[in-house]
């Protein structure tokens, strides 16, 4: 049995993975397709890197968080690249309406005052009243992640990879993860801008992701280690790829500097964007054409559904499972799946 996955974002690259372990015992083969000359090049290279299912009950379906959970156990266990120290959600004193309307659609949170802020993030101390900690989520660094998923592949005696390859061979079954690319396929596809920059500043320490709310610029800052910061949270309903614009890169420095001013004074290491891919509910799904398996609308929660959407795509593959959170069950395409 061969099995195919085409694209090798972080989509693509769990699919691969989950497909072929699952699949070891089955003698099923995959083959994994990258059109460019490395894995991890599209959208998947510019992510913020945060597993934090609960926080994004603020703004997300409840499905979301219940997917958003496996993510945890996959990058800090099976693949274990992600680091366990919660996160942090802030906002300034004329914002903390945004702040209790966030504590109000989420979960799983402790509330810190002044000094409990201070005490977990000392480099904060001072600049907000308060905060929200989500003690259980994680982040990690998407490049190395990819690296460390890639290099997990190419250990695998079922796992088959070519890179710059631009077509596919004849399978038994075929795992299409290729985003926005696919929309030749799946209409219903918009595609959401994401412009993001990297800072490098040696008078700021944090050891955790820290959301900045607020009515028009809300932000999120993510260390990297050694100085360095990913700043990110424009979502612009358009398809341009690569162009980062001057007003969204203001607008990400000016909340970075509320965050703390010494960003002010950061060396921009790196800016860029792409283009996510959603569906009309911005929610992910698993669809099926013939012997294709579509597996797409990740928006931009890759990292954190990627994990969930590969284990399914593998239970199907190889014990027929159906899940009706992310398959259209009632279309009938999935009628005599395992024929």
């Amino acid at each position: 049995m061969l099995i195919c996955v085409i694209g090798a974002g972080v989509a693509g690259l769990t699919a691969a993975f989950e497909i072929a372990r699952a699949g070891a015992p089955f003698g099923a083969e995959v083959e994994l397709i990258e059109k460019a000359a490395a894995p991890g090049r599209g959208c998947s290279y510019y992510a913020g890197g945060m597993i934090a299912p609960w926080c994004e009950l603020q703004s997300a379906e409840p499905v979301v968080a219940v997917l958003g959970e496996e993510a945890l156990g996959f990058w800090t266990k099976d693949i274990p690249v992600a680091t366990i120290a919660g996160s942090l959600v802030v906002a300034p004193p004329r914002d903390r309406a945004e702040l209790a309307d966030f504590s109000r659609r989420t979960h799983r949170f402790e509330r810190l005052d002044e000094a409990g802020l201070a005490v977990l993030e000392p480099a904060l101390a001072g600049r907000f009243s308060g905060g929200l900690y989500f003690r259980e989520e994680a982040h990690l660094e998407p490049r190395a992640a990819m690296r460390s998923l890639f290099e997990r592949l190419r250990t695998m005696d079922n796992v088959r990879i070519r890179l710059g390859a631009e077509s596919a061979p004849r399978a038994d079954w075929t795992v299409d993860c290729r985003g926005f690319s696919a929309r030749d396929a799946l209409a219903e596809l918009r595609g959401v801008k994401g412009e993001m920059l990297v800072l490098r500043s040696e008078e700021i320490e944090l050891s955790r992701p820290v959301r900045m709310l607020h009515p028009r610029h809300p932000v999120y800052v993510v260390p990297r280690g050694e100085g360095v910061f990913m700043v990110g949270a424009t979502m612009i309903e358009n398809e341009e790829r690569s162009r980062v614009t001057a007003r969204s890169i203001v607008e990400l420095v000016n909340s970075a500097f509320a965050i703390h001013p010494a960003f002010a004074e950061a060396e921009i290491v790196e800016t860029g964007s792409d283009v996510r891919p959603a569906f009309p509910d911005n929610l992910p799904r698993i669809a099926r054409r013939g012997r294709t398996l579509y597996v797409n609308g990740l928006y931009r929660h890759g990292f954190l559904l990627a994990p969930a959407l590969a284990h399914r795509v593998a239970r199907f593959l190889f014990s027929g499972e159906i899940f009706p959170e992310v398959m259209n069950a009632d279309q009938g395409e999935w009628a005599d799946a395992r024929g």
